[in-house]
């Protein structure tokens, strides 16, 4: 859970550092430590919002929303009007395979990672459905939904991005530390402007933080409600007033804070770490949609459900099932074929010992006082 939260709020952090980096090219030296300091800022900031203001978080999740839209308008137009454009040719027909592995195919699926990450957490919603009127039909709409927006806007950016990003080899080489900061300022011709337009995707990424606060704080909440955490009854605790898990949040941001504190003494486990999303949240999908497919398959019934994808649900079950399978494997891979200890891809060997932990802990322990969200269902009616 903690994992998800280190990813968005170390990258609000760096996205600081980067305009900093843009702006004082000679006098600014980044440090890791930089980097964490502002990873607190930012989790400490979402941390507040979902405690002492989450009366306010409905409204400001719609605010999100509007101002996700016209950031998106707002960061395309003047790369639109105002950049140099390459040729279509260039953009669909040649490929630079610059992480050297054997094959252009083999480079494509390794660096599918990257867009997997940008559709990662459809199921954010879920989390916090007990908390929404008429969650049965409206979160998966929500889900649908998201993914449909976001997917038809990611798809223009990439266009966009392709068409406008200029030299490729200053683009992955970026002085800021982001490509897409260079984009913008390759546009305007002026670091200010790129640092004005790159910090409207800062302030999504901060409005992120707080959503995935919200939604990591109720796992862990639900986790102890079903006895599944140490000190569950403590964790477990709504606070009366707010009708918030404030014990949950607050446990949720002291592992995220403690683990930022790896990347003062090595980016690399650090790394590691953060990295872990994508495998976990994907074995976690494939374990959901497996059970679900084994469900439909048998003769029984399903519980009657107000969102249904009809006929076609089972095929894209199954499509999604094997595909999971298929990119997992890719989410291990290092980023080029020549592996150092700094570039290695280590989240597979962190991937390894949490699920080895998590069976362990789950044998020992969890089955003899784990109940699930069955059991909790069938004794609250």
């Amino acid at each position: 859970m903690a994992v998800n939260i280190i990813g968005i709020t170390f990258l609000c952090g760096t996205l600081v550092q980067g305009f900093i980096a843009l702006n004082n090219p000679t006098s600014y030296t980044p440090e890791r430590w930089h980097g964490t300091l502002l990873t607190f800022a930012i989790a400490l900031f979402a941390t507040f919002i979902n405690t002492y203001a989450a009366s306010q978080l409905p409204s400001l999740e719609g605010l999100i929303l509007i101002l996700h839209i016209f950031g998106f308008f707002a960061t395309m137009i003047p790369l639109w009007v105002m950049a140099e454009r390459v040729d279509a040719k260039t953009v669909f027909t040649e490929f630079s395979n610059i992480s050297e592995w054997p094959s252009t195919g083999l480079a494509v699926l390794v660096g599918q990672i990257a867009p997997i990450f940008s559709f990662l957490g459809p199921d954010g919603a879920t989390h916090i459905a007990e908390e929404i009127k008429d969650a049965s039909k409206i979160v998966p709409w929500c889900m649908v939904a998201t993914a449909l927006i976001n997917g038809t806007l990611g798809f223009v950016i990439l266009i966009t991005y392709l068409f406008t990003m200029g030299d490729l080899d200053t683009v992955l080489h970026p002085p800021s530390g982001f490509s897409f900061i260079s984009a913008f300022n390759n546009a305007l011709g002026s670091a200010k402007g790129a640092t004005a337009l790159a910090s409207l995707i800062l302030v999504l990424e901060i409005c992120s933080a707080i959503s995935i606060l919200a939604t990591c704080s109720r796992q862990a909440f639900a986790f102890a409600r079903d006895n599944a955490l140490p000190f569950s009854s403590f964790f477990a605790n709504v606070n009366p007033k707010s009708k918030i898990p404030v014990n949950a949040v607050m446990f949720t941001t002291t592992v995220t804070l403690l683990l930022s504190l790896i990347n003062i003494g090595s980016t690399e486990a650090f790394n590691a770490i953060a990295s872990l999303t994508v495998g976990s949240l994907y074995l976690s999908y494939i374990l959901s949609i497996g059970a679900f497919i084994a469900r439909r398959l048998r003769p029984e019934p399903l519980p009657r459900a107000r969102f249904s994808l009809g006929k076609f649900g089972l095929p894209i079950n199954i499509f999604a099932f094997f595909y999971l399978c298929f990119a997992i494997v890719f989410t291990f891979f290092p980023g080029q074929r020549h592996v150092t200890l700094q570039n290695m891809n280590w989240s597979v060997l962190v991937w390894g010992v949490v699920v080895v932990f998590a069976i362990v802990q789950y044998m020992v322990h969890g089955r003899k006082v784990y109940e699930g969200p069955v059991a909790y269902v069938q004794k609250a009616q």
